[in-house]
């Protein structure tokens, strides 16, 4: 542990990506900033994952492109050559991302424990976050703090969104009725629902609820044509804003909406972050690790039978943060389990 008495005037946090992990910091930094109002926090972060955080009020940002290859660590390395942390904590462990730390000049050096450790993470580590089995990603991200003494966490999670976001995405809410969004994609397709459930479980909540379902996705191929299938199979008109919005306006419309579903994803993950009702679909990896951190009661968490059923042995035998990544492995979520879960959040 940093003694308690050290003077901590700069913290770099380094976690590039992905979107849902990037949103389990916000609750890090909102700690810190609590415990250190003056400190000064820098944001070693993905091209992708700056456009949901940026505007984050107290964090200076420094955008690591990862698709400009060597030049990235260059820039990195010019963009901090006149800067020497008291505190980088290095809160990702592909080697990419320990690669890209290697280049930031810090006073301690903060990373995984052991156990967690690969790719290298450990070189020039000055100390290690506590070994705690079986925790959620965001419970081993606030290891960190407690490196620094800190005992007094805060769950904040403050992503800043536009007066032109929060009124561009009020045009697809209908006021009059509940309102519900449907993530279907995740950049694993494996972990991907089938279109005919989605269609099935849109039929089912505008039938019973009368709601306003609203289809959401990015601009990829995959995902546009994914939400164009779901809403051709569907029996009722949805609002499909797939690849029409951005990162920003998807969390401001998550803030208002009444529901969100969605398989695990960075979606997911900005559902929780929004505080609003997820319920994320979970069968690939186990929920208690990686689903929506808010919203666990939600969740329908099929890792058991998909380790049983594939792999012929208990998740208990599988690593912690291990996957069962089939085809057929998302079939054992059925449609019946997640109307059970919608009636709990509407009855």
């Amino acid at each position: 542990m940093i003694k308690s008495d050290a003077k901590v005037k700069s913290i770099c946090i380094l976690r590039l990506s992905a979107i849902g992990d990037v949103t389990h910091v916000l609750p890090v930094i909102a700690t810190l900033q609590k415990a250190y109002p003056h400190v000064e926090i820098t944001w070693v972060i993905g091209k992708l994952e700056y456009k949901l955080m940026q505007g984050l009020v107290g964090v200076k940002f420094v955008i690591f492109d990862k698709r400009e290859g060597r030049k990235a660590y260059k820039e990195l390395k010019h963009k901090l050559k006149n800067q020497t942390f008291d505190v980088l904590m290095q809160m990702q462990y592909s080697f990419r991302a320990n690669r890209a730390a290697w280049k930031i000049k810090a006073i301690n050096r903060i990373g995984f424990d052991k156990e967690r450790s690969r790719e290298l993470h450990g070189f020039k580590l000055t100390q290690r976050i506590k070994a705690v089995a079986k925790q959620h990603v965001l419970d081993s991200f606030m290891e960190f703090v407690k490196v620094l003494g800190i005992t007094d966490v805060v769950y904040e999670w403050k992503i800043p969104t536009s007066e032109s976001d929060n009124e561009l995405v009020k045009q697809h809410i209908h006021a009059d009725k509940k309102n519900v969004i449907i993530s279907p994609c995740s950049s694993v397709k494996l972990k991907n629902w089938s279109d005919e459930r989605y269609a099935h479980i849109i039929n089912y909540l505008i039938e019973r609820f009368d709601v306003n379902v609203i289809l959401c996705g990015g601009p990829s191929e995959y995902e546009l044509q994914t939400s164009s299938q779901i809403e051709q199979m569907s029996k009722y008109p949805v609002t499909n804003i797939t690849g029409k919005d951005t990162l920003k306006q998807l969390f401001a419309l998550m803030k208002i909406v009444d529901l969100v579903i969605s398989p695990d994803s960075g979606p997911m993950h900005m559902a929780s972050a929004a505080g609003t009702p997820v319920i994320g679909l979970h069968a690939t990896s186990t929920a208690k690790r990686s689903g929506p951190y808010r919203h666990q009661d939600l969740v329908i968490d099929c890792f058991e039978q998909a380790a049983q059923k594939f792999l012929h042995k208990s998740a208990d035998k599988i690593r912690w943060g291990g996957q069962v990544r089939m085809e057929g492995v998302m079939d054992l979520i059925t449609t019946e389990m997640v109307e059970e879960k919608i009636d709990r959040v509407f009855a």
